[in-house]
């Protein structure tokens, strides 16, 4: 027995400490319900957690861009099923129209009605938007410029020769168009609108060709079979049996070389996903009289009425293309929500695996060091003691 230094004493503290430490870590991951409440817990735990609740926050995200697609394409759809019942009635009019019954008078009043529901479809067009962002005015197309010239070096723009459109399987690049022959008419009819319109000239439509331009500067055919040249009042449309297509709009006379820059760029790109990269471009066609031939739609006279019937009927089919690829557009969207709502749900188990502590089984250790400090204090009580017990020796 030792009075100066009581070993058993220090031999106690240090135990209690140990314990008072674990304790007090069972205590911080019970109240906290984590399992690493520090770097030293788990080091690498840590890291791999703070990446992956990056992931889990960044799907997130995601997943509600998504839904704010789902809600544009939704919004756009809307518009045009409400430009589809309009020209479902500009159809029944220019049926209306192209019976013999009817006076030109009779024609005229059913023009007026024509006149003002091809105004809603332009002003439809031009003032649909999405915070704040007009949609159906061509601003999330594909992008394309248009000059004229022999050599595309030194080729010019010119204002009334303009790219319109062209399909997703026409790769971006440059390209260029000989034997465009093409007479131009600009009058006004008996309604006062005002008609515009071109005419393939001099056999124009079989000697179009189409000419992809390479990086050194040669040139091969890019439509070499079965292409066919169109006309619908101002456009002219280039395709083949491939689904390659290339729209053109010439507001002159004009027999010359047309050369392309097709930038594959201008649809609204939207964040589907949580890293770089993973995104979905959503492409939305201009829609406008012009690109759905109606400019020059005229039933006050019975040969313009019948006419009338097949432009209609070509609007209407325009625009279901258009609705057609929304609707392709929100069904990938949907998928896409979905795939990240589960992506979210395996990625926070996961990260429940590393970060979450077990409740009950920390319950049992916190019990287990509660008990063993509790001793702890007990034994450093006796020996703080101890020494006393020499007083007895020196009676």
């Amino acid at each position: 027995m030792k009075v100066n230094y009581n070993v058993s004493a220090m031999v106690a503290n240090n135990a209690l400490q140990r314990n008072d430490k674990l304790l007090s870590e069972s205590l911080g991951r019970l109240s906290s319900g984590l399992k690493i409440t520090n770097a030293k817990d788990n080091p690498s735990g840590l890291a791999m957690s703070r990446r992956m609740n990056s992931q889990i926050e960044g799907l997130g995200v995601a997943n509600n861009t998504s839904k704010d697609a789902i809600s544009i394409v939704q919004v756009a759809d809307g518009s045009l099923s409400e430009i589809h019942e309009v020209l479902q009635r500009m159809s029944e009019l220019a049926v209306q129209a192209s019976n013999g019954t009817l006076t030109d008078s009779d024609r005229e009043a059913i023009q007026s009605e024509v006149t003002l529901l091809k105004e809603e479809i332009e002003r439809m067009a031009q003032t649909t938007q999405f915070n704040g962002q007009t949609i159906l005015d061509g601003s999330f197309d594909y992008r394309g410029y248009a000059t004229v010239g022999n050599d595309p070096s030194t080729a010019e723009t010119n204002p009334n020769v303009k790219m319109v459109s062209y399909s997703d399987v026409v790769e971006a690049g440059n390209y260029q168009i000989t034997g465009i022959d093409v007479s131009f008419m600009n009058l006004t009819g008996t309604t006062g609108v005002d008609k515009k319109g071109i005419f393939l000239e001099n056999g124009s439509e079989t000697n179009i060709s189409v000419k992809k331009i390479l990086e050194d500067g040669s040139m091969v055919d890019y439509m070499p079979n079965g292409m066919t040249a169109t006309v619908n009042e101002d456009v002219l449309t280039l395709q083949d049996a491939t689904g390659k297509k290339i729209q053109l709009q010439i507001d002159e006379t004009f027999s010359g070389t047309v050369n392309l820059e097709l930038t594959g760029t201008g649809a609204m790109t939207m964040q589907v996903g949580a890293n770089e990269g993973q995104t979905l471009d959503i492409r939305i066609q201009k829609v406008s009289l012009t690109t759905l031939g109606l400019y020059n739609l005229d039933v006050s006279n019975e040969v313009g009425a019948r006419e009338a019937i097949e432009s209609v009927k070509n609007a209407i089919s325009e625009i279901s293309g258009i609705r057609s690829r929304l609707g392709a557009y929100q069904n990938r969207l949907e998928h896409t929500v979905s795939n990240l709502d589960i992506s979210v749900e395996n990625m926070t188990a996961a990260y429940s695996r590393i970060m979450d502590v077990d409740m009950a089984e920390e319950m049992t250790t916190y019990s287990t060091q509660q008990v063993l400090s509790q001793a702890g204090i007990s034994m450093m009580a006796q020996a703080n003691e101890r020494p006393s017990q020499v007083l007895q020796l020196l009676q």
